[in-house]
């Protein structure tokens, strides 16, 4: 059975740091993108920040550009999100989905994931 599992998420001061995990079970990431997205309150969904298996490609949302990084842990399997400098507008329940043979050409397209996640909720309030 394919899983995807987040972690992570927590209540957190502006300013503070954060790091989601997204751990895949049932099958390797070798040939997926694993993209992260977030749904605020009352808006809708939207695309946070991407990483290729197959490439190495990366791709950010320009509100997050400079203080999230996405990365791989090939051994664990887990695609992991490292939020810096955080804001009250990165509020929201945190997503990760995975993408056969996707080289995160744009952070918009969630209609190739096939794959999510449970959501993880992120809090930034002081």
């Amino acid at each position: 059975q394919l899983q995807l599992v987040e972690s992570g998420g927590d209540l957190v001061q502006p300013g503070g740091s954060l790091r989601l995990s997204c751990a895949a079970s049932g099958f390797t990431l070798d040939y997926f993108a694993i993209g992260w997205f977030r749904q605020a309150p009352g808006k809708e969904r939207e695309g946070v920040s991407c990483f290729s298996s197959r490439s190495g490609s990366t791709n950010y949302a320009d509100s997050v550009k400079g203080r999230f990084t996405i990365s791989r842990d090939s051994a664990k399997n887990t695609v992991y999100l490292q939020m810096n400098s955080l804001r009250p507008e990165d509020t929201g329940v945190y997503y990760c989905a995975a993408a056969l043979h996707y080289y995160c050409s744009s952070l918009s397209k969630e209609g190739v994931f096939d794959y999510w996640g449970q959501g993880t909720q992120v809090t930034v309030s002081s």
